[in-house]
This record gives structure tokens, sequence and C-alpha cells, in this order.
């Protein structure tokens, strides 16, 4: 199917701290973007961050994405859209709490692309490598071939008293199934294609409006956290994989424009850490605590991905390096007087 290499982009939760990076890299590349947010009150720092790209930078507001036709307006006049938001929380209690959200606000993204969107030529999902990985005691590599059906044994046999990540888990796996039965039930009707992008951990320096280190989104909290409050060897050790936020936001452009990633699941990943790695890896700093030196050495990176799909089909061959991410995320701490 035909993509886009011009136009306007349709991206939801535009807001929130990787799709900020997305709209910046678009109009950096050119498109035009429509951002997507819940209230008027958020549309204030997009339009001052991007003041300078004039009217090519639209902001609309939708409160309840997962009503039916929240997007219906939303679409209208788009090339592509970039699917972005999502609940991201370890909070729900009920595990419905976050699955049901999820699912509806993907399929009344779909929905209103399939009945409205009458110029769009592909939809971008982003999803997550926590619908792909399995906890397990021995270290695996996963590829996109991989689905958590794990958690949703853990929820079927727990409910409310599985853990949060299980729950958070659990909406990814849902969240992105429907995304793929929509696409595959209603393909006779579409004019786009779907594809859909899963990072891991996603870290990297904030251009969205965050008040405070509390405030941040919980991949960046939890990064800050290791920086700043005192950590266990056990904690130091434990790890999973990881993407700068500026090269996912790169995945998701080059998602748009590629022809030949329409109708795929493509995995996203820098590589394997450990929080040590990241205290290793870090400037030179009073500020912030260095952990155990040598306690990354021994670790074993349990969980990581194969990402050769991103490098054949998006050209994703290299990344950021640790060294880079942390070193860029500490200076927009120090900007912040963090």
């Amino acid at each position: 199917m035909p993509v886009i290499s011009t136009g306007k982009v349709l991206v939801s939760g535009a807001n929130g701290f990787i799709a900020t990076w997305v709209v910046r890299t678009l109009l950096e590349q050119g498109f035009a973007v429509r951002g997507a947010v819940r209230s008027v009150e958020k549309c204030g720092h997009l339009r001052d961050t991007f003041a300078a790209y004039g009217d090519k930078l639209e902001l609309v507001v939708v409160p309840d994405i997962t009503q039916e036709g929240a997007f219906d307006e939303a679409v209208e006049g788009v090339d592509a859209i970039e699917h972005m938001a999502s609940p991201v929380h370890l909070n729900a209690e009920n595990p419905d709490e976050i699955i049901v959200p999820t699912i509806k606000g993907t399929l009344s993204m779909l929905n209103s692309a399939m009945k409205h969107g009458k110029y769009v030529k592909r939809v971008v999902l982003t999803s997550s490598t926590a619908a792909v990985l399995q906890d397990d005691s021995e270290p695996k590599t996963f590829s996109e071939l991989d689905w958590n059906e794990q958690v949703l044994q853990q929820i079927s046999e727990k409910g409310s008293v599985a853990s949060g990540h299980t729950k958070y888990r659990a909406a990814k796996v849902r969240g992105e199934r429907a995304a793929w039965e929509f696409a595959e039930k209603h393909k006779d009707k579409l004019g786009w294609d779907l594809v859909v992008l899963n990072p891991p951990y996603v870290f990297g320096p904030t251009i969205h409006a965050v008040s405070s280190p509390e405030a941040l989104n919980l991949s960046t909290r939890e990064f800050y956290k290791i920086f700043t409050q005192p950590s266990t060897p056990a904690t130091l050790q434990a790890g999973n994989c990881w993407v700068d936020v500026r090269d996912l936001a790169s995945a998701q452009v080059l998602a748009l424009v590629t022809t030949s990633a329409g109708g795929e699941r493509i995995i996203i990943s820098a590589g394997p850490w450990v929080w040590q790695d990241w205290l290793d890896a870090a400037p030179d700093s009073s500020k912030y605590q260095k952990g155990i030196s040598g306690a990354g050495k021994d670790a074993v990176y349990k969980i990581q991905f194969n990402a050769s799909k991103s490098a054949r089909l998006l050209g994703m061959t290299a990344y950021r390096s640790k060294e880079e991410t942390v070193r860029d995320t500490m200076a927009d701490w120090e900007v912040r007087g963090w």
C-alpha cells in the first residue's frame, strides 16, 4: 500500500513523553501535525515549544479517547496516524481499569480512521515489548513472534491481586491484539494498513510539560530515582532493554514512510541494561549516586530482544549509546534545577 512522504499526521496523546518527541521529529522532517490532547490546558506547552512551526502544528481536544466516535473529526483530512494515547501506570486495582481503556482507545481510533479517515494511508500504533516478553528464570531473546500469554493467565488466575506490572502488561497484550484483529476483520474496507512498534523501556531527555521529578512518566521517573535514591545490589543488577526516546521518535516516522513496514509488528530496542550500567555510563557528578562499582559486571541480561526486523525494514542499525542518553538526560535535569 502506498505510504506518505509529505502531508499531515495525526498524533494522539501529543503532550506525552514519547509523543512530543514524535511531534518534533515530524515537524523537523517537513510534515504538518495535528496533535490530539485531552484538554485545552494541555495545549499551551505544545504551542510554545513548537511556535516556530506556525500553522504546521494544529491542536485538537479529544476529552475521552474511549468514546465511540471520539476521533471522528480529528482523522478528517490527515494522511496518516500515530496512535500513542494509552494508559501507562501501575495503579489499577481491578485489571479492567487499565485493560478496558487501552482496548477502547485503540478501537475508537481505528473505527474513526475506517469511517472518516478518507485520506489516511497508514496507522502506526505504539505498543510495547510488555506485550512480547514473558518472565523466566533463564535468559531469553524474544522476537516479534512472541506474545506475553503469561500475564493473561496470571490475570485470569489472580484478578485484582495481580501485580501492577502484570495488569499493565496484560493491557498492552489485549490492546495490541485488538488492533490486529480489527485490521484483519475489516481489511477489505480499509484504505490504510497498520504498523505496530514495540519498544522496551524508553529513556532520554524530556521536552513535554513536566513540573517535577515526581511528575515524570513511569520509565523516566524510575531512571531519575536510580540516580537519586540509595539502591541495593539486587536492584542495581536488575534490568531490561531500552531505547532512547529520540531514536524511537525516528522509528515512528520511518514506520510511516517505509512501504515494506505495512502490516508488520516491529521491535525497537537498543539492547539490554542493568541499572548499574547507567550509573557507570553517567558523567562524573557529586550530585548523583554512583551505585556499587562493578555491580553490573556479573549481572545477567535475562531479557533481550531481536531487533533485526527494525534494521531490515526501517534501517535502524545504529542507536544512541547509554553514555549519550544519560549525559543528555542529566543535562536536562540540571537545566530544570533537579
